[in-house]
């Protein structure tokens, strides 16, 4: 089974991922901050979805931030509209979010901005997990795939 997730979400209900068994889920981890990696992904995820056609609608994707500090609920759900408003972004507190990611073998270091204080990036395991209808993970991909290749992936999970 995948590791399940229990934070608060940007449906503002509260989410578990167990309660999406009977969808095919992908998860993402990254931060809104991102420069590139992340809405990359985000818009081959886009794109993958509009592949499947009518499928897609028994596909979830999850965004999990690894930076809790700046993506508050609220913004997850500004930024994941962004790219498709079916999208569900996680937060939650620096420790949920850290067990998460123990939990996925995600690493996550926050990289400062050379001369500030305050700006930093976040330097994170870049993969999309597959979550299959029963609640396995079946596969990860690594970033970079093209949206082909994710519908691909989904179309073979979603006829299972």
């Amino acid at each position: 089974m995948a590791p399940e997730i229990t934070l608060p979400a940007t449906t503002g209900k509260p989410f578990a991922l167990s309660a999406l068994r009977g969808k095919v889920v992908v998860l993402e981890f990254g931060y809104t901050q991102c420069p590139s990696v992340c809405p990359v992904s985000l818009a081959s995820l886009t794109q993958a979805r509009a592949l499947l056609g009518p499928a897609a609608n028994d596909v979830q994707v999850v965004f999990v931030t690894v930076d809790p500090e700046r993506d508050t609920v609220p913004h997850l759900r500004d930024y994941l509209a962004q790219f498709d408003r079916s999208f569900v972004g996680i937060g939650g507190s620096r420790a949920q979010i850290d067990g998460l990611l123990r939990a996925y073998g995600i690493s996550a270091t926050k990289r400062p901005v050379a001369g500030s204080n305050s700006e930093y990036f976040m330097d994170h395991s870049s993969y999309l997990y597959f979550i299959d209808r029963r609640g396995m993970l079946r596969a990860l991909m690594p970033f970079g795939r093209p949206a082909a290749d994710i519908a691909h992936d989904l179309d073979i999970l979603l006829k299972r």
